[in-house]
């Protein structure tokens, strides 16, 4: 019998551990540059995106349930503090959500997991919304 996700590691399990969310992070990322709906997202970005690249694969293995390793290197984080000096209305919710939806329909992943994860990527998406 599977272990749910959200229990213990097994969405981080799912993800393909650190190396499947740095290949979904890599994906977003892509979208992100390309998409029109994320050109407002993409501009409160630097140029170069290697750290935020660092950043969220890091996070997300924590979050997923896999080793804490957005806190080994740059310490405890606060999702919609981290993300406060920025306006993000509805629309850049929106449009940061669907570029991980796209990137996650790129993942091998079960496609229930790929469900999982979007809703569950949503909340800490609205958390960050601090406009409208």
């Amino acid at each position: 019998m599977k272990t749910p996700y959200g229990t213990n590691d097994a969405s981080y399990q799912a993800a393909g551990q650190f190396e499947g969310l740095i290949k979904l992070v890599d994906a977003f990322y892509t979208f992100m540059d390309e998409l029109p709906e994320a050109k407002n997202v993409r501009a409160m970005h630097a140029d170069d995106l290697t750290l935020s690249r660092d950043k969220l694969a890091r996070f997300l293995s924590a979050w997923t349930g896999g080793p804490r390793l957005y806190k080994e290197k740059y310490g405890a984080i606060s999702i919609p503090a981290a993300h406060s000096h920025l306006a993000i209305g509805s629309d850049e919710r929106d449009a940061w959500l669907l570029c991980m939806e796209k990137a996650l329909a790129l993942q091998p992943y079960e496609q229930d997991f790929k469900e999982y994860l979007l809703k569950q990527l949503s909340v800490p998406a609205e958390r960050c919304r601090n406009q409208d």
